[in-house]
């Protein structure tokens, strides 16, 4: 049953949708860092046995992140990694079951610091590469600031391309807020090709 406070922001909103799509002993990417909630989710996720890469270019995103995950001793099941996630294969070479992307900035930091289009296309395509068979993109998308629409037009663009024998791509927004409410994207990938 969904309750209501789940319905009040979207990284709440996707976490109903990705919750049976990563289990223990799988491999995550947390491909935008921030504060580090999503990359501490995904290590309790996955368990002892598996392993999640977490990127940023922030070094305050890492210094914050590493001190949630010591404080609940999950940091020897994460590398956090100093780069932008347009290198992701530069990192990871294993088939991962959830790639985690909230694009704009890091929320009480540097506004001017933001994903772009570019290395955001980059990055979404290196990971539906990595992913394995039903594993799943997610992508927040929040527009409410200068380049955040040129953004989530470039990456609409983008996976409404996707072949769908290849991929589902679903859309999920709040469609009553006002002042830019985020989206969000789900791709799954079917199987192997």
């Amino acid at each position: 049953m969904i309750k209501a406070k789940y319905l009040t922001k979207i990284t709440e909103v996707n976490k109903l949708f990705i919750e049976d799509v990563i289990s223990e002993g799988d491999i995550a990417i947390d491909a935008t860092m921030g504060n580090g909630y999503d990359t501490k989710y995904l290590a309790e996720k996955v368990g002892n046995d598996g392993f999640v890469y977490s990127f940023d270019i922030q070094e305050e995103a890492l210094k914050s992140t590493k001190k949630k995950l010591e404080k609940e001793d999950l940091l020897n099941r994460v590398s956090l990694i100093l780069d932008g996630h347009e290198n992701i294969e530069n990192y990871v070479k294993d088939e991962v079951s959830l790639v985690l992307f909230n694009l704009g900035y890091l929320p009480r930091a540097d506004h001017n610091v933001i994903t772009k289009p570019d290395t955001t296309i980059k990055a979404i395509k290196s990971s539906l590469k990595l992913l394995k068979p039903h594993g799943v993109i997610s992508i927040a998308i929040y527009t409410g600031h200068e380049g955040g629409m040129e953004e989530k037009n470039e990456v609409y663009k983008f996976v409404q391309s996707l072949d769908q024998n290849q991929f589902n791509v679903l859309e999920s927004k709040f469609v009553n807020q006002i002042n830019n409410p985020p989206q969000l994207i789900l791709i799954e990938k079917k199987k192997e090709y």
